[in-house]
C-alpha cells in the first residue's frame, strides 16, 4: 500500500516507497546534498520518496547532546526542501504544540516510538489532517499499535502509517518480529520498516547510542521479501561526524547499490 501525499511520485506501480534523509537538520546547508543524491537515485529506479528529517532532537540520552539549530530555522529548511524540489517532507514531533507548529511546514508529522501512546499528542496530530506516521513502541508488539491508529482516527483523519523499528531485547539491543509487519497491516494502513534504528544498540555507558550498519542490507532485504510497503532509513555523507545516529546510519554513497538489490527483490515478490 502506497500512501496518497502530495508530490509524492511513481505510485502507480509495485515499488515500496522510501522515507530517507539525514537523523537531523545540522546546520544550513548540509540537507541539500543529501536531497538531492537520494533524489536522483529514487527517480532513477521509480522508487516514490519521502525527504526525512528531525527539525530538533528531543530524546537524547546526554544532556550536552546535539537537539538542532533552533525549531522554526530548521522547520523553514524543511519547508524549502519541500517546495525547491516537489516532494513530501516528514519530521518527527514531540508534543502536541510542536504537532500544531511543524504541520505548517511539512507533509507529515511522525510520532516517535517511546510517543506511541501518548493521546494528547496523536489526537493533536490527528487534528492537523496531515499524514501520521506513528513509530511502534520498543515495548510493543504490533497487534497493540491498532489502538494508536485508532486514537487518530477518533480525529476524522484517517492518513495513518505505521513503522517498525524494533522490540528491546535487555538494555542494550533490538530484535525485529517480522510478523509485526503483517500484524499491523491489518490496520489498513501502510507499514514501514525502519532498518536503521532497528540497528541500534542503546543505552550504552558512554551515553551514546551504538548500532550495527553492517546489518543494514539483510535488515532490509528480510523487509521487503515479508512485504513491507515502504523502507525508512537514515543516511548521511560521513556517519562518524553526523551530529545524531552516526553509530547505525547507512553511508550515503552505499545507498544505490542497497535500493537496486531491494527493487530487484520487490520485482519478484510483488506478485505473491
Amino acid at each position: 500500500m502506497i500512501p496518497t501525499i502530495p508530490n509524492l511520485k511513481y505510485t502507480d506501480g509495485k515499488q515500496f516507497f522510501l522515507m530517507a534523509g539525514p537523523c537531523v537538520i545540522e546546520d544550513e546547508t548540509m540537507a541539500y546534498p543529501i536531497v538531492e543524491h537520494i533524489l536522483k537515485l529514487t527517480t532513477e529506479l521509480r522508487i516514490p520518496y519521502i525527504f526525512k528529517a528531525s527539525y530538533k532532537k528531543a530524546n537524547r540520552s546526554k544532556l550536552d547532546s546535539f537537539m538542532g539549530i533552533g525549531d522554526l530555522k530548521a522547520l523553514r529548511i524543511l519547508e524549502n526542501i519541500r517546495n525547491t524540489y516537489q516532494i513530501p517532507v516528514v519530521t518527527d514531533v514531540h508534543t502536541a504544540e510542536e504537532a500544531v507548529m511543524a504541520a505548517e511546514y511539512v507533509d507529515i508529522l511522525q510520532i516517535p516510538a517511546f510517543l506511541c501512546r501518548q493521546t494528547d499528542l496523536l489526537i493533536a496530530a490527528g487534528k492537523t489532517g496531515k499524514m501520521v506516521n506513528i513509530k511502534k513502541g520498543q515495548f510493543l508488539s504490533g497487534e497493540a499499535m491498532q489502538f494508536a491508529v485508532d486514537k487518530v482516527r477518533s480525529t476524522g483523519n484517517e492518513q495513518i502509517m505505521l513503522t517498525e523499528r524494533g522490540n528491546m531485547f535487555g538494555y542494550g539491543d533490538l530484535v525485529v518480529d517480522y510478523r509485526n509487519i503483517a500484524a499491523m497491516q491489518k490496520a489498513g494502513v501502510p507499514v514501514i520498516l525502519d532498518i536503521t534504528h532497528s540497528l541500534q544498540q542503546p543505552n550504552q555507558p558512554s551515553g551514546i547510542t551504538g548500532g550495527q550498519p553492517d546489518l543494514i542490507e539483510l535488515m532490509a532485504k528480510a523487509g521487503i521479501a515479508v512485504g513491507t510497503d515502504g523502507i525508512f532509513l537514515e543516511t548521511h555523507p560521513n556517519p562518524a561526524k553526523a551530529k545524531s545516529d552516526g553509530a547505525n546510519m547507512l553511508r550515503l554513497d552505499l545507498l544505490k547499490d542497497l535500493l537496486k538489490k531491494l527493487s530487484a527483490i520487490r520485482s519478484v515478490v510483488a506478485d505473491f
